[in-house]
């Protein structure tokens, strides 16, 4: 007499495994402006951030190593980057000399533990300095061991016009660039795709802002998943590309209450750890 039949059980497949990259999710003192330095340090450690990148700027501490060191030992936020002052709103900080901007953010990011120095393209009126930009960036990088990332513009508009402002180039694609940062509100502004450029810039990409924009000719630093450019897309292609480097947000607050502030920047936050992140499949 055949005894019971034993129940045939269909193995089940390990569930997949979510792979973190190892690059830092940080916040940008820019994205608390016009509130200080110390601000940031203070909400990024509330809302469970990596690091800070730290916009040189007005305020005397962004430009203070002592003082920058002790808001990351007392916050436990590390200092990943620094922003250069090369921004209009930043051009006498520092005094006139563009190279002088560069060299003490240089000095600034190696005393607080910073790997990356971000700057912008020189203005068109910076002849000099655009002539020997990519050879004097290129010496600087060698000598300090720091990477200068720089970073893509977009060009100005006027009367339905578009205007040259930045030398050689606002694009870095066409540049001999080591290391580029890539901003995705600048992307939206100058009408192109992000994850194209992403995909362009390969190995030389070393560092990325992380914001949207909706396509207007308005810079706007809007929360991510906010306007038009794939920003989900281009963290999750980093995620599986080996991209080392760190996600910067850097979104625009400055007309909102302290409270809504937090708010946006934990939305922030929340839609970069959903992204950068690889899906391993077993």
């Amino acid at each position: 007499m055949a005894g019971p039949r034993r129940r045939r059980t269909r193995a089940r497949r390990p569930p997949d495994a979510v792979a973190i990259p190892g690059g830092r999710v940080a916040l940008s003192t820019a994205s608390v402006y016009p509130e200080s330095t110390a601000t940031a340090f203070g909400i990024a450690s509330r809302l469970g951030y990596d690091g800070i990148e730290v916009m040189v700027w007005t305020d005397p501490v962004s430009q203070e190593a002592g003082a920058l060191r002790a808001l990351a030992d007392l916050h436990g936020q590390p200092i990943v980057s620094v922003h250069a002052p090369t921004l209009l709103l930043t051009q006498r900080i520092w005094g006139p000399d563009p190279w002088t901007k560069v060299d003490r953010s240089l000095e600034l990011a190696g005393e607080v533990g910073a790997s990356t120095v971000v700057v912008h393209p020189p203005f068109r009126w910076q002849k000099d300095y655009a002539r020997d930009f990519v050879d004097g960036v290129r010496e600087r990088e060698r000598t300090s061991g720091i990477a200068i990332a720089v970073e893509n513009m977009f060009p100005w508009r006027a009367r339905g016009r578009e205007v040259l402002a930045y030398l050689p180039h606002w694009d870095p694609l066409g540049q001999d660039y080591d290391h580029v940062t890539l901003d995705l509100s600048h992307t939206a502004t100058a009408g192109i795709d992000g994850l194209d450029m992403m995909r362009q810039l390969g190995s030389r990409l070393r560092h990325l802002h992380l914001a949207d924009g909706s396509g207007t000719a308005r810079d706007e630093h809007l929360v991510p998943g906010r306007g038009s450019q794939p920003c989900g897309e281009v963290l999750e292609a980093l995620s599986v590309s080996g991209y080392t480097g760190d996600v910067v947000l850097e979104v625009g607050t400055r007309r909102l209450s302290p409270n809504d502030r937090e708010i946006d920047l934990s939305e922030a936050l929340a839609f970069a750890r959903l992204h950068f992140a690889s899906r391993l499949i077993r």
